[in-house]
């Protein structure tokens, strides 16, 4: 193990490490690797932690990561694993407990046991067998299983045999995107089919709708077994399928037609079979270009529908404008295949540098209802940075957002992100109900369908058939209303002014300078504790946030909730909690109470958000969020605004965290100095103060861009006057320059 995985492990920093190295003699020496980067031994490194008294401060998922790396590369383990996660994902956490006990040779004959006799479902399911090297990898993972969850352990399994991310060009579809285009199917879908089915969040998400049936396929065996297991944890009760092959190449399932087709497929493949497949039955539309592959998987979906049946695609915005998939793009508007477009903005998903698209298809039904118009709904200017939300659309101001889809590269398309910022941590609860709104109300009554301007917009079909054939919504939606009232938006142009300026008052208030004294002529030193350390001494507690999908046994459908959910955006935003039953935390039976710290479990690499905050009465008896731990402080030994303050320091949680692009932050590794309570009141105060500042400046730079946007749409839709300055044709005592 490497010296960085040491630090993990102790809940140090890698400095420490080599302090360690140099000042103490019995440090073990290095077993392998090179001068420069040493590998050590970990039996002999955990022994030597134990003897001083330093317990492991890992992660489960971390502890699994090390036990595979420690086997190599080539010892397949992970593969192997696979069917153990299942097994593991059917058993109480005692049960897990009483099968990791006992001595390697009974650990490794139960788990043989317990993995074998998987259902068909998983591909290439073989009988496994593992070996006394493998004893140390089987005893995490079963650790992993019971403390973070098999969906957990899963990714961790498929993260050691893909190496997922812009290398490799394979990334999970995110939970949030899954579940927003699984609801742009109707309720009753049954029969769900993926043919690109990476790491199954998509089937996943359909099977949480209520799909009972479901198949998937992927040209890389792994993600067939992730698929496959991920199914049989998070949808025990449904029949699922999971075939390895390329679907367009070797279709697995070419007689099947189901009610929807979920898919992300690969984007810009060269190598999809253009030649090949010239003449296949599935180019009803026309023949897709030999750079469109993307036209080639929409019009294999189109082909697994029953007459009527629907499909949502996510695709790149390419799609929509290219010359050379004009033509079908024009076939499938005149059929009326084509439902809606919906962009939405970079960093929703991977690669976070472009904003991809939903595309909603529906089957043409023979002696069905002509459709006339497609439904256009612009995304991409929902999130700015820093922002909460869009503005409020100027129409409504006057009135009163698997693996990397399929398991293929997507080579150029898949270039490394140049955003830091988290897919993960996007705000899709938002993002979800202002396209669901739009798209529940145009299929409610299309021919009636009120446009939404900056938002949504239904076009004929006869608009769209022109040269170019560009279904970019951004060219389709409007900005503005076409009936802006002037008096109203003038109005509105006043009221923001006087909000803006009271705003700023606020913010000077909580940025006026008072008090802050240097601390000396250096720093101030002080012992420090880890959260593990003060929970282990009854100083607080802590909930740990867990991943999507280990919700309960089931994992089915999200319960009924008759509370808000507090979510990770909402502790970075300051806002009150705004989520529902799907972004529910695994363990949500705790309510949220005043006085609780609450940590965001992920954050993008360089993320200046705020990471902590103290839940305040707005947030008590919420219900508690996806990737949010909850640390519940003893007031009598701790303050919640000092604990907040210092856990959210960014050398703190950068200690704590594993990853690059995005970072897992591991609760139990932060640190917090051991200062009596009366000054952990005082330095609570101060972080209060500077918690209310950065809020400050947030509402006031979201009043400043709405204001901002509002004047310069009066001003350019022309029912705004510029008001008169000195020097101006109309201002009071300036000469008549009609005659010069």
């Amino acid at each position: 193990m490497t010296a960085a995985e040491i630090s993990r492990i102790a809940g140090v920093t890698r400095a420490t490490v080599s302090n360690w190295r140099r000042r103490h003699d019995d440090f073990p020496a290095p077993s392998a690797g090179t001068e420069a980067s040493p590998l050590y031994d970990l039996p002999a490194v955990r022994a030597w932690l134990r003897g001083r008294g330093h317990t492991s401060t890992a992660s489960p998922t971390e502890e699994l990561r090390t036990a595979l790396r420690l086997l190599g590369p080539g010892s397949g383990v992970a593969a192997r694993l696979f069917p153990l996660v299942a097994a593991a994902s059917r058993r109480t956490q005692e049960e897990l407990a009483e099968l990791a006990a006992g001595p390697d040779d009974q650990l490794l004959a139960r788990a043989e046991k317990a993995a074998g006799g998987l259902p068909a479902t998983v591909p290439e399911a073989e009988p496994v067998h593992y070996g006394p090297d493998d004893a140390g990898a089987v005893r995490a993972l079963l650790g992993c299983v019971r403390e973070a969850g098999a969906q957990a352990a899963l990714d961790v399994l498929a993260e050691r045999e893909l190496d997922e991310g812009a290398a490799s060009g394979v990334y999970q579809t995110p939970e949030g995107l899954a579940r927003l285009m699984a609801r742009l199917l109707p309720a009753d879908v049954s029969r769900v089919l993926d043919p690109a089915c990476g790491s199954g969040t998509l089937l996943a998400a359909a099977a949480r709708r209520g799909a009972r049936e479901l198949f998937g396929q992927d040209s890389l065996p792994v993600q067939g077994r992730r698929t496959a297991v991920r199914l049989l944890i998070a949808a025990p009760e449904a029949e699922a399928a999971v075939r390895v092959g390329d679907s367009l190449r070797a279709d697995a399932f070419p007689d099947v037609t189901v009610d929807a087709v979920l898919c992300n497929p690969p984007f810009a493949d060269r190598d999809w079979g253009h030649d090949e497949l010239a003449y296949d039955p599935r180019w009803a539309y026309g023949v897709p270009p030999r750079f469109e592959s993307e036209l080639a998987w929409v019009q294999h979906a189109l082909a697994h529908l029953e007459p009527g049946g629907h499909a949502v695609m996510l695709l790149p915005p390419a799609l929509a404008f290219r010359s050379s998939g004009r033509r079908v793009r024009a076939e499938l508007i005149r059929a009326g295949a084509l439902r809606a477009v919906v962009s939405l903005p970079a960093r929703a998903a991977y690669p976070l540098h472009i904003g991809l698209q939903i595309w909603v298809f529906q089957r043409p039904e023979p002696g069905g209802t002509d459709r006339t118009t497609v439904l256009f709904v612009d995304g991409e200017g929902e999130q700015r940075d820093g922002a909460t939300g869009p503005p409020p659309a100027i129409g409504a101001a006057t009135a009163g957002a698997g693996s990397r889809g399929g398991s293929r590269s997507r080579r150029s398309a898949a270039s490394a992100p140049t955003s830091s910022a988290s897919a993960t941590t996007f705000d899709w609860a938002g993002l979800t109900e202002r396209v669901l709104g739009q798209w529940a109300a145009f299929t409610t009554a299309p021919d009636t369908y009120a446009d939404e301007p900056g938002l949504a917009r239904a076009v004929p079909l006869v608009d769209l058939l022109d040269d170019v054939v560009d279904v970019t919504p951004a060219r389709h939606v409007r900005a503005t209303a076409a009936d802006i009232d002037p008096a109203a938006l003038a109005r509105r142009v006043h009221d923001l002014h006087g909000q803006l300026a009271e705003q700023v008052a606020a913010l000077a208030s909580a940025s006026a300078s008072g008090g802050w004294q240097p601390s000396g002529d250096s720093a101030r030193e002080w012992r420090t504790a880890t959260v593990s350390d003060l929970a282990r001494g009854g100083a607080l507690t802590v909930l740990r946030a867990a991943p999507p999908g280990t919700r309960g046994s089931k994992g089915s459908a999200a319960p009924a909730v008759d509370r808000p959910v507090l979510t990770a955006q909402d502790v970075s935003t300051g806002n009150a909690p705004s989520g529902g039953a799907l972004d529910l935390h695994a363990d949500a039976a705790q309510p949220v109470a005043a006085g609780d710290v609450l940590v965001r479990a992920l954050a993008g690499s360089g993320d200046g958000s705020a990471m902590t905050r103290v839940a305040d009465d707005r947030d008590a008896g919420a219900l508690l969020g996806q990737h949010v731990h909850l640390l519940r402080p003893d007031p009598a030994r701790l303050d919640p605004w000092f604990l907040a303050g210092f856990l959210g320091a960014g050398d703190n949680i950068a200690s704590a965290s594993t990853g690059s692009t995005l970072v897992h932050v591991t609760p139990g590794r932060l640190r917090v100095p051991l200062l009596p309570l009366e000054e952990q009141r005082r330095y609570g105060e101060a972080f209060r103060r500077v918690f209310e500042l950065r809020a400050a400046v947030r509402r006031t730079a979201d009043l400043a861009a709405d204001t901002a946007a509002t004047l310069t749409t009066g001003l350019t839709a022309g029912v705004l006057l510029p008001p008169d300055t000195p020097g101006s044709p109309d201002a009071p005592g300036t000469p008549d320059r009609r005659s010069v």
